[in-house]
């Protein structure tokens, strides 16, 4: 990939989220930077992961243990294995810059997490920090921020 367009940012974005739904979590993973975080705030607007409490905030390592325990086959609480299903809105891209290092682009999702008869439906926004990587968009970051990140959730098995 030699110049960035913003269709290719939003085209990551639609990529990201089939990988997901469709359980390709090993290829999920590639599209982390090696310092690449996954993060979902508690609180709206929160600015710091480290000197507040979030809901997730995950390095590639606590990711790739997470990706281990759901593929897992002695993993019982995944058995029947939930799954997961993404309707996104159209991706907005944040000021685009072909020149810039990193890229941000926003948005609005609804997703539902299935396991069994339970179904669990979330609504949120989705922002990705995405640099160019070896030739390769990946995202430095994705921020989840949750409608009702300050309401009780029961366990969240996989991947908004």
């Amino acid at each position: 990939m030699t110049a960035i367009t913003p269709q290719d940012l939003i085209d990551f974005v639609y990529h990201e989220a089939r990988l997901l739904d469709e359980q390709q979590f090993d290829h999920w993973l590639d599209l982390f930077t090696e310092d690449g975080y996954y993060w979902m705030p508690l609180a709206h607007g929160q600015t710091d992961p480290i000197l507040h409490a979030s809901l997730m905030y995950e390095d590639k390592l606590l990711l790739q243990v997470r990706v281990e325990r759901l593929v897992g086959q002695r993993t019982f609480s995944q058995q029947p294995k939930s799954r997961c299903h993404h309707l996104l809105q159209q991706p907005q891209v944040i000021d685009f810059d072909a020149n810039a290092a990193e890229h941000q682009v926003r948005t609005a999702f609804h997703y539902t997490e299935t396991r069994g008869d339970q179904q669990t439906f979330y609504v949120g926004w989705a922002t990705h920090h995405l640099v160019l990587d070896n030739g390769q968009l990946r995202q430095r970051l994705k921020r989840v921020d949750l409608l009702n990140c300050d309401a009780p959730f029961g366990n969240i098995q996989l991947f908004m």
